[in-house]
């Protein structure tokens, strides 16, 4: 009798280098390392998402691996950046832009906000926010697309978003939106709290949604660990992986390391660094042990 194939555990740990890792990235990256270690043929992968060129540094990239490999980690070669792939974001603008999924927002942040204060019908701000800011009310959503055009072709400033409206009916062909979370069990997606996301803008050729959705798809990541913060965003990435016709990975949301007072660590919390406490003379072993994995034998 043949056996069915075993689809071999793939994960990875995904770091913007903006700064220096502290205990929380640790806890993240061991997480990942433990889950592809413990699985038959696991995969554990680690790819820099480095997306905004305002922001990311060489010498933070450096200090990520140096951190990880001082903690005991390893990871698959090549390391994948995303400012290395934006031809594969942009493949995926086009798949959605052909369906008219896609539409320019001219809009800035303020345009935004006074909009919604104007609007009769606004939602209370905890309702109208997605995790990226104020819900957007959809002013640019009926621009005629001749003068979307021209706008842009004249240089002015403007953004991709994803138009809600025609992209739940269009991702209900695909079938039930729905992932599993290894803690919560089958989740139903709900992407409509985030309203019209932003997938690119004119200086930036993709946005964190869809780079992460496509990434994950192309290294054939099967079981997605990241932070309880990144948790609401995993109905927006569901419904994109529906429209682009994605395979759809496990995930496991885990808890947040938080300091003293409870307050979940930062980039800006240079005493809880990785670099800062091997400075201070703790080993790998101690400090696997304040992320939580004290256990994990090496």
């Amino acid at each position: 009798m043949t056996r069915p194939a075993v689809t071999p555990l793939v994960t990875r740990f995904a770091p913007s280098p903006t700064g220096l890792l502290h205990l929380g990235h640790a806890h993240s990256a061991l997480a990942g390392f433990r889950a592809a270690r413990e699985a038959a043929d696991g995969r554990f992968l680690l790819r820099i998402e480095d997306i905004d060129a305002s922001r990311c540094r060489p010498e933070f990239e450096a200090a990520v691996s140096e951190d990880l490999a001082w903690l005991g980690l390893q990871w698959e070669q090549p390391v994948r950046r995303q400012s290395e792939h934006f031809a594969d974001y942009a493949a995926a603008l086009d798949r959605l832009g052909a369906r008219g999924l896609l539409y320019p927002c001219f809009c800035t942040r303020q345009q935004i906000q006074d909009e919604i204060a104007r609007s009769a019908g606004a939602p209370h701000p905890a309702a109208a926010t997605g995790g990226d800011g104020p819900r957007y009310p959809g002013t640019c959503r009926a621009i005629p697309r001749a003068a979307a055009e021209r706008r842009m072709a004249a240089g002015e400033a403007y953004a991709l978003r994803l138009d809600l409206g025609k992209a739940l009916p269009a991702a209900a062909s695909a079938g039930p939106l729905t992932w599993v979370d290894d803690a919560r069990g089958t989740i139903a997606a709900t992407p409509e709290p985030f309203g019209d996301v932003v997938l690119a803008r004119k200086e930036t050729p993709t946005s964190y949604h869809l780079a992460v959705t496509v990434d994950d798809a192309l290294q054939g990541v099967t079981l997605v660990t990241r932070g309880e913060d990144l948790f609401a965003a995993t109905h927006v990435h569901r419904l994109l992986q529906a429209l682009l016709e994605l395979p759809v990975p496990r995930y496991r949301h885990h808890g947040l390391v938080t300091d003293a007072s409870g307050r979940r660590l930062a980039k800006r919390d240079r005493a809880a660094t990785l670099r800062s406490l091997r400075q201070q003379g703790f080993d790998a072993a101690e400090v696997r042990a304040m992320a939580g994995f004290g256990d994990l034998e090496w």
